[in-house]
C-alpha cells in the first residue's frame, strides 16, 4: 500500500493535494495530526503537505470570514444549530472583540478557539476587521498551529516506525489514539470553561 500511494503522490499530486486542501477546510487539525505520522512513514514530503495543509485551514477561515461579513446574524438563526453557533455565543465573542482587539484571532488560531474557532472566525467578519490584517494573523497563528500538530503526529510516527514488535505498533497507535481523543476533550472542556468565564 506504501508504494501504491508514494506512486500517486508523485504522478497525480496536484489531485492529492488538492484533495488534501479541500478536506483541511473542514479538519485541518485531525488531518495535520495524521499528516505528520505519514510524513514519518514516508508517504508525503513535509513542506508540500505542510502548505497543502496551511492553505487549507485558511481558506476555511477566509469562508467563514465572509460569511460572518456578509450573511452573520441570518446564517446563525438558519444554520447555527448545525456548526454549534448560537446569538449567545457570537455576544460573548464579540465582547472579547471589543476588550482584546486583534489579539484574539491570533490566540484563537493557536488554541483552536477554546472550542470557539468557527464563532471568532465568523465575529471577526461581523465586526468587519480589516481583511488583510485578518488573514494575516491568521497566517502567522496557521504557521505555529500546524507545525505544532505536524511535530505530534511526526513523534508518533517515529515511535512507530523504531517499535519492532507487532505488540509494540499496535500500542503506539492506541497511544496515539488516546491522545487524540483526550484533545478532542480538552477542547469541550475549555469550551465549557471560557463560557463559563465570560
Amino acid at each position: 500500500m506504501q508504494d501504491w500511494l508514494i506512486q500517486l503522490v508523485t504522478v497525480h499530486p496536484y489531485i492529492v493535494y488538492g484533495i488534501i486542501v479541500i478536506t483541511a477546510c473542514a479538519e485541518g487539525p485531525i488531518l495535520s495530526m495524521i499528516g505528520g505520522v505519514l510524513i514519518k512513514l514516508g508517504y508525503f514530503s513535509f513542506w508540500p503537505l505542510y502548505l497543502a495543509l496551511m492553505v487549507g485551514d485558511l481558506i476555511g477561515d477566509v469562508i467563514w470570514y465572509y460569511i460572518g461579513r456578509y450573511f452573520g446574524h441570518g446564517f446563525i438563526r438558519r444554520f447555527g444549530k448545525y456548526f454549534d453557533i448560537t446569538e449567545e455565543s457570537v455576544v460573548k465573542v464579540t465582547n472579547i472583540f471589543h476588550k482584546y482587539k486583534h489579539r484574539i484571532l491570533l490566540i484563537s488560531k493557536m488554541t483552536n478557539g477554546f472550542g470557539f474557532a468557527l464563532v471568532t472566525l465568523m465575529v471577526a467578519g461581523m465586526v468587519k476587521i480589516p481583511f488583510w490584517r485578518y488573514i494575516t494573523i491568521n497566517i502567522i497563528g496557521q504557521f505555529v498551529w500546524t507545525g505544532l500538530l505536524l511535530s505530534v503526529g511526526y513523534f508518533f510516527g517515529n515511535l512507530y516506525v523504531t517499535v519492532d514488535s507487532i505488540l509494540g505498533k499496535i500500542s503506539v497507535v492506541a497511544v496515539f489514539i488516546l491522545i487524540f481523543a483526550a484533545f478532542l476533550q480538552y477542547k469541550k472542556y475549555l469550551k465549557k470553561k471560557t463560557e463559563n468565564m465570560i
